[in-house]
Order: structure tokens, then C-alpha cells, then sequence
């Protein structure tokens, strides 16, 4: 009798270590499923409203994608990327900072691809009597908010409007560098500068400010916000899925709503 609770003794621990064992990989196969995926996404600061539209409706069918959004100006965020800051999917507010990327071998082959347009706008705070371009180069105006040429995308076409229309000699004492067109915006916003030169989709999101012009086109190189998948990446197919995402219908629709335009 004796032997024979021993053996169902056996039996019993057998059974319920398999089942445990059995439950132990269960568990772990859902915690594979469940567990948060992070992609960390390098946008430029312009693209701040947009892109906080974006994660909420791609995170409805992707539930297990965190998004971590680092925004910045196109030329720091291409500093990052080239020093080994963690990142998946870089978008540029220029073409420059990406083929940059593109030539020091960075950037995912077949993933480099236009993403927006956009446009070039003088704004104003909407108390401050100013007409057109013409009058930067009258009293009304003491301070041209721009961005920092050489790495905030706006600010190179700023820049090149500028010259283009033959007066950045005449308004040249006038200009102060922002680091980013978000700090170009809130300047311009608070009256530190009586004018700025920001993007159509950061005028379209203020209430604060008047849009005086747009610029020509002929008077800039094209505003393209090109995107690509990082090499280094290490969740390069959830990677190419956002990616596909901003260039599908639904993608371009969101950014549509924020003041972009289709880049093809």
C-alpha cells in the first residue's frame, strides 16, 4: 500500500511539473506577442502636431509599437544619427541632412524616399502692422526670426530667399538664428522678432501669428521632406512597416490635414 502512495506520489509531481513547464512556455509565448516593440523615430521639429497625430491613429492597429519621437533641427538629428544616437526612421525637413546620411552609408537601401512638400511663409504676430516682404526693409520691422542656415532646413531657404530677391544685404543687421523653426515660430509669437520665417504647416497650427506671404517657389530649392530606415536599426520590418504607413493613403491624409503637400 505504502508503495503504492509513492508511486501516485511520483506520478502526481510528474504531472504537475509538466503542466508548470507547459504554462511556463505558454506564458512566454504571450509575453513574445504582448511585449512593446520601440521605434525610435528622429523627426524634424516642424513636424511635432503632425506626428503626434500620427502615433495616436498608428497606434490603434499596432498596439504592441511604441513610438518614441525625438524632435530637433534636420542638422542635429543627422549629428545624432552619425554619433550612434538610437534611432529607426529618420525624416527630414531637407534633402541636404539626408543624402549626407545617404553618402556616409547610413540609411537602409531602398528606404530613402520623398515623404511631403511644403511651403516657405513670412509670418507676423497678428497685432503688428506688416504688408508684404518689401516692408522687412523699413522701421516697422527690427528683428527677421530665422533659422540657422546651416542646419535648420528653413533657415537655408530663408536664406535663399533672401538673396534671391536681392535684399538679404539690405535686411542683413536685422536677422536673428534660431535653433529650430519651433523657436522661430515663438519668437515671432511672443514680438522678440516682429517677423519670421516658418513653414505653412507651423503657421497653419498658430493662432497667434498672420501668414503675410508665400514665398515663391523659384525663389528656394524644393521643400522636400524626404524619409528613410536607419542601417543600423534593429527592428528594421516594424521600421518599413511605419514607413509604408506615412506614404499610404491614410498616412498622407493625416499630414494633408497639418498644412503638407503630396511630394509625387
Amino acid at each position: 500500500m505504502k508503495k503504492i502512495f509513492v508511486i501516485w506520489g511520483v506520478i502526481l509531481s510528474l504531472t504537475l511539473s509538466l503542466v508548470g513547464c507547459s504554462k511556463s512556455k505558454v506564458e512566454s509565448q504571450d509575453n513574445k506577442h504582448t511585449s512593446k516593440v520601440e521605434l525610435n523615430i528622429s523627426a524634424a521639429a516642424s513636424l511635432k502636431e503632425a506626428m503626434a497625430k500620427i502615433e495616436e491613429e498608428y497606434s490603434k492597429d499596432n498596439k504592441n509599437i511604441k513610438l518614441i519621437i525625438n524632435y530637433g533641427s534636420s542638422g542635429s538629428l543627422q549629428k545624432q544619427i552619425e554619433q550612434g544616437a538610437p534611432c529607426d526612421v529618420f525624416i527630414s525637413a531637407g534633402k541636404k541632412q539626408m543624402d549626407t546620411l545617404n553618402d556616409e552609408n547610413l540609411l537602409l537601401e531602398d528606404t530613402y524616399k520623398d515623404l511631403v512638400k511644403n511651403d516657405l511663409v513670412l509670418i507676423a504676430n497678428k497685432d503688428i502692422d506688416i504688408k508684404n516682404i518689401d516692408d522687412l526693409n523699413t522701421d516697422k520691422v527690427k528683428h527677421v526670426a530665422v533659422g540657422e542656415p546651416e542646419s535648420v532646413p528653413a533657415g537655408k531657404y530663408a536664406d535663399e530667399v533672401l538673396t534671391n530677391l536681392n535684399i538679404k544685404n539690405l535686411v542683413n543687421d536685422k536677422l536673428v538664428f534660431a535653433k529650430d523653426v519651433k523657436e522661430v515660430l515663438a519668437w515671432t509669437q511672443s514680438k522678440n522678432a516682429e517677423v519670421g520665417f516658418v513653414y505653412y504647416s507651423d503657421a497653419l497650427n498658430s493662432k497667434d501669428i498672420k501668414i503675410i506671404e508665400t514665398t515663391k517657389e523659384d525663389t528656394h530649392s524644393p521643400i522636400i521632406y524626404p524619409i528613410a530606415v536607419i542601417k543600423d536599426s534593429k527592428e528594421v520590418d516594424e521600421a518599413k512597416k511605419f514607413e509604408e504607413f506615412l506614404l499610404s493613403d491614410k498616412g498622407q491624409d493625416i499630414l494633408k490635414d497639418f498644412g503638407y503637400k503630396n511630394a509625387k
